[in-house]
């Protein structure tokens, strides 16, 4: 029988129905034209969005919901072709295309409303500074179709069905190690004799080291252990424990050798590195492989990055808001996601929870204007079309080995150019005659966002412009940034409390303008 029974994931919270959300970003995502997408049955990807949610009356049940920012992607650039004059795109997960298309959004409703138009989603506040807040009624929602990468994708496996191949089984005498202290797949070599039908290993082994573009990764391994700690770990640090597993032990027909053969207990991996100077991975087979609730940098292709995980920015969002430095210069109020939405996928609620909310709980004594706001965490029943999983059953035969999509999507409610692709931190598609021009920004990029701003500034009148933009000796994307004093006092307090070992950004990737 199971270790334990499973903690309740809701799919519906007040008026946000997950399903609902599920199918209004895969409709979004359906619409919008081919170039940039997986081919199907041979490449899949994520897929994240933002949401509005506009109530349309003050005592009303009745919300409007709007897709206002769609990403796709699983990669991410290594430290060294990272731009000093910030036009590449560093991380193309889809979790950061989403928010970053968002910041476009925003952008535009600030400008049409500091322009003398009607914004949707802000309204001036009362008191004199250039401060805007949301409009009444007004909230958004993050939906993801995979649980983000680093802390909240270690998970427990809870049946064959969740994982891309069969668990392995516990032979005695094939526990051999790999360079990486990974367990090798012998026991299933062992099995072959035995006429048993094995999955197409080839794919799922590629498929399984593809992951490591966005940083999962989901091997069964055997295990002998099922807890493990290291001595350096804080209290929100430990292993996952084998309460959590919530698997049976099984007897599989004949027995060999080694007798009996158990379903073993294990978790989904992430191929997010923990950050240096904290806690490692234990790397102990099964349950034991990872500690949680640490801080992730993303994996590269053949190189480190400097991108912390997707977990680790919405657990920072959810404190500092998902508006960023710069435009925290025109709000009264950090804006936070209300919401979680993840679609069908390989899930824990508890992980969700220690991931995204528990880390930062305790962080207090934050600015006017921030708060602590862990949002409401629901799953979805419907899946992405364009998945790992889903790609792998639709998959053909002479079609090619499965694999990441290499492009990376982004969609958003602005008026001018909505669509941006991009493939490894530039635009898609151009060539190398364009490098060093314009052409080959992503409408993403730190230098473009920095543009965009610039541009709303300028269509601020002078008088009207909030009292952080009106010193004389802003020139660069490091001045705007270190000039939002709260929003750095509030990053301090994150930082010193919750995120100690986040890597400081290098100040000389930051000073173009």
């Amino acid at each position: 029988m199971p270790v334990c029974l499973p903690l309740h994931v809701p799919v519906r919270y007040n008026m946000v129905n997950a399903d609902e959300i599920a199918k209004l970003c895969y409709e979004r995502f359906k619409q919008l034209p081919r170039r940039g997408k997986p081919e199907p049955g041979r490449e899949w990807t994520l897929l994240a969005a933002v949401v509005k949610i506009s109530r349309c009356a003050a005592d009303s049940d009745t919300v409007e919901k709007e897709v206002i920012s769609l990403g796709t992607g699983t990669k991410c650039i290594g430290r060294t072709a990272m731009s000093p004059n910030g036009e590449v795109l560093n991380d193309s997960h889809a979790e950061v295309i989403a928010r970053r298309g968002c910041i476009r959004y925003l952008i535009q409703e600030l400008h049409r409303a500091v322009s003398g138009g009607d914004s949707s989603v802000f309204r001036q506040t009362d008191e004199r500074g250039g401060k805007w807040r949301l409009q009444p009624g007004v909230s958004f929602l993050f939906f993801t179709s995979h649980t983000p990468c680093g802390d909240a994708a270690i998970v427990p496996m809870i049946d064959s069905q969740s994982q891309p191949c069969p668990p392995v089984t516990s032979v005695e005498g094939h526990e051999g190690t790999d360079a990486r202290g990974d367990l090798k797949r012998e026991a299933e070599e062992s099995s072959e004799g035995k006429n048993m039908k094995l999955p197409r290993l080839e794919e799922e082994e590629t498929a399984e080291k593809n992951l490591e573009d966005r940083g999962d990764t989901k091997q069964p391994f055997p295990s002998n252990s099922s807890t493990s700690e290291h001595p350096s770990q804080s209290h929100s640090v430990e292993t996952v424990s084998q309460d959590s597993a919530q698997l049976e032990m099984k007897t599989r027909g004949p027995s060999d050798s080694a007798g009996l053969h158990y379903q073993v207990p294990d978790i989904h991996r992430t191929g997010a590195k923990c950050v240096s100077g904290g806690p490692a991975d234990p790397l102990h087979p099964g349950m034991g492989y990872h500690s949680t609730g640490v801080l992730r940098v993303k994996p590269g292709r053949g190189e480190p990055t400097l991108s912390l995980s997707c977990s680790d920015k919405l657990a920072r969002w959810g404190v500092l808001g998902f508006q960023g430095a710069l435009l925290s210069h025109y709000l009264e109020e950090a804006l936070y996601f209300s919401t979680v939405v993840v679609g069908k996928c390989p899930y824990s609620q508890e992980a969700m929870q220690r991931a995204l909310v528990t880390r930062c709980s305790h962080v207090s004594d934050l600015p006017a204007g921030f708060s602590v706001c862990p949002p409401v965490l629901l799953q979805s029943s419907l899946e992405f079309p364009f998945s790992q999983a889903q790609t792998q059953l639709q998959h053909k035969a002479g079609q090619g080995r499965i694999s990441p999509c290499g492009a990376a999507i982004s969609w958003c409610n602005v008026t001018e150019q909505p669509l941006d692709v991009t493939a490894n931190g530039y635009k898609h598609g151009v060539t190398k005659k364009a490098f060093g021009t314009a052409k080959v920004r992503s409408l993403l990029c730190k230098l473009e966002l920095f543009h965009s701003f610039l541009s709303l500034v300028a269509a601020t009148e002078p008088s009207a412009r909030p009292d952080s933009l009106r010193r004389a000796e802003l020139q660069t994307y490091w001045d705007y940034k270190q000039a939002s004093q709260l929003f750095q006092q509030a990053w301090q307090q994150l930082h010193s409390q919750a995120f100690p070992l986040w890597p400081r950004s290098d100040r000389d990737l930051l000073l173009f303008h």
